[in-house]
């Protein structure tokens, strides 16, 4: 599978509390294409643009690639792939895949 594109949309929930954010994602690869695969994020500890990093980690895992690298845009760079993220903070934690 070649991949064209990759669309990281993530939900952030921090939680007052004991003072954590967490993340749950969903990956969406070649968006709208026949071949498009969506890879979820289950809800997890992790703040600021973690969630990239984990997306690349089950990127790699799922579809068996070759990377050494850990920074998604890297990866997306290197091989031409147009890469769009998004989070959304403040949400409920009941809003969390």
């Amino acid at each position: 599978m070649k991949i064209k594109t990759i669309d990281v949309n993530a939900l952030e929930w921090f939680d007052k509390v004991n003072g954590n954010s967490y993340f749950s994602a969903e990956v969406v690869l070649n968006y709208m294409l026949s071949d498009e695969v969506i890879l979820k994020l289950p809800f997890q500890y992790g703040y600021g643009d973690h969630y990239n990093d984990v997306a690349m980690d089950e990127i790699v895992k799922k579809l068996d690639i070759n990377y050494d690298g850990r920074r998604l845009w890297k990866f997306c760079e290197e091989n031409n792939i147009i890469l769009r993220t998004s989070k959304k903070e403040n949400c409920l934690k009941k809003e969390l895949i």
